[in-house]
């Protein structure tokens, strides 16, 4: 029988090497790579096509549910959490994780969840269908502090402090910032729910807006107003926008 390859992501050594002393006795699993980041991770995945990972979440650079948002649905493999933090594994299993292993954990929880792994793989049946945009409506922090786009085969992390606005396209986002414009799969709620309302406000249901980016208001037709921004553009601004726009500026 074909071994399992697997592939384990997490940013403390310790942690690395108890997953893989444990792994010594899984005759079933074999160890493709073992990665610090959620950089490295990615480029593992699309490398290797692990059947499964061990993934850590909080990690410095990406952390794991940053990480899965850069893996296509198809190279998606079967995922068991590792994390010293209990607090994500609502989003871990809404994810259809194989299991979400809290630090410290036994030798025998660890066998739980990789004979759970290795009988959903042999099984050949995939679980109901995994949303990654689901991981986007939980940010690790109170607010957005960073934005993470893949393009093609470049992934770009924009700290939240560039960005100038977002407008909404489709299923999509446009997010432009002070380094350029970045499209990503995402909705306007939740950037609208997760960045903080000190610095953005979402001005109408197509743009959401940097506060400190607004220069001036202008009329535009009857009844209608835009803001311009500090590089010239005008965003559009509905009427409920206008009167938010107008109290935090102290208009």
């Amino acid at each position: 029988m074909e071994k399992l390859k697997a592939v384990i992501i997490e940013d403390e050594e310790l942690g690395r090497e108890l997953v893989k002393n444990y792994l010594k006795e899984v005759d079933e699993v074999e160890i493709a790579a073992e990665c610090e980041n959620g950089f490295e991770g990615a480029k593992a995945i699309n490398e290797h096509n692990p059947h499964l990972i061990f993934l850590d979440i909080q990690m410095p650079k990406l952390n794991g549910f940053e990480m899965l948002e850069l893996i296509d649905d198809t190279e998606r493999p079967e995922i068991i959490f590792t994390t010293a933090y209990n607090q994500y594994a609502i989003q871990a299993f809404e994810l259809n994780a194989i299991d979400y292993l809290l630090k410290p954990f036994s030798k025998e929880r660890f066998f739980e969840a990789v004979n759970k792994a290795i009988k959903r793989v042999h099984s050949n049946t995939k679980p109901a269908e995994r949303s990654i945009s689901k991981l986007s409506q939980h940010p690790l922090t109170d607010t957005l502090e960073r934005i993470v786009v893949k393009s093609n085969s470049k992934i770009s992390v924009i700290p939240v402090s560039k960005i100038r606005y977002i407008e909404a396209q489709d299923d999509y986002v446009m997010i432009y910032s002070t380094e350029g414009k970045h499209l990503k799969q995402a909705t306007m709620k939740y950037f609208e729910s997760n960045l903080s309302p000190n610095e953005f406000l979402r001005v109408h249901r197509s743009y959401i807006i940097r506060i400190d980016q607004v220069n001036q208001l202008e009329p535009y037709g009857k009844d209608s107003y835009v803001a311009k921004l500090k590089n010239g553009e005008p965003i559009k601004i509905s009427k409920s926008g206008l009167k938010a726009l107008k109290e935090k500026l102290n208009f």
